[in-house]
């Protein structure tokens, strides 16, 4: 009689777990994604309002790249505006929550700085 050759590769209900993982990892990815991306939209629309020379205009600028990006978590007067010597200073928090399933909620939380000289 030939020796039996031990089977090589995963088992049926290892598959089913790994695709139940990915799915789960799926579903989170599809709904922070484009909070995501709005989030970097918002640090870049900052970034160029911080040219404004008074507190007005940073809104003004920043409402108008907004619009442009379509961010709609943040406005204007959402920021928190100061001066750093002769620099505006423009940065920004909010929270975006996801409901997942059940009891279950996925929450991210923004905060934005405008860098200095961009």
């Amino acid at each position: 009689m030939a020796g039996r050759k031990s089977q090589r590769g995963i088992s049926f209900f290892t598959v089913i777990f790994i695709m139940a993982v990915l799915a789960a990892v799926g579903l989170i990815a599809v709904q922070a994604f484009p909070s995501v991306v709005e989030y970097q939209a918002a640090l870049k629309a900052i970034n160029k309002a911080s040219q404004g020379a008074t507190v007005v205009e940073v809104r003004s600028i920043f409402d108008k790249a907004a619009d442009i990006d379509a961010i709609t978590s943040l406005k204007g007067k959402d920021l928190e505006i100061a001066k750093n010597g002769d620099q505006m200073v423009v940065s920004f928090a909010y929270d975006r929550e996801f409901h997942m399933f059940g009891p279950a909620w996925l929450t991210l939380k923004y905060r934005g700085t405008s860098r200095p000289g961009r």
